[in-house]
């Protein structure tokens, strides 16, 4: 079964160009905590929902609120299959952003 926790490098391919981010997912208690940090801010991830499909898959969404470069509400729609995570973010009225990336350490997570 594919799992959330862990750190995740994600390159989101937006219309100003490419933009890499680090995602942290962790649980404590029965409440999943995420946070987005690049080289401008770190931003808590809000709303992340988890749903398993298949056998093996998840279907992930979260909502973020950024400053940099501009102030948007984005809202992400993802599938995590194994150490992988692909979909897209949207900001409003704004085109899609492509969304892809992998994981890179399960370690820093805490489940209680």
């Amino acid at each position: 079964m594919s799992t959330l926790h862990g750190t995740w490098n994600l390159n989101l391919k937006t219309p100003i160009g490419t933009l890499t981010v680090r995602y942290h997912f962790d649980q404590t208690d029965d409440r999943l905590h995420g946070v987005a940090v690049s080289d401008s801010e770190s931003v808590p991830l809000e709303n992340i929902t988890v749903d398993p499909v298949g056998d093996n898959d998840l279907h992930v969404t979260w909502q973020q609120k950024v400053t940099k470069p501009m102030r948007l509400n984005l809202n992400f729609d993802v599938m995590v299959v194994g150490d992988t995570i692909t979909g897209h973010s949207r900001a409003g009225r704004l085109p899609r952003t492509t969304v892809t990336g992998h994981r890179v350490d399960t370690a820093n997570t805490t489940q209680r």
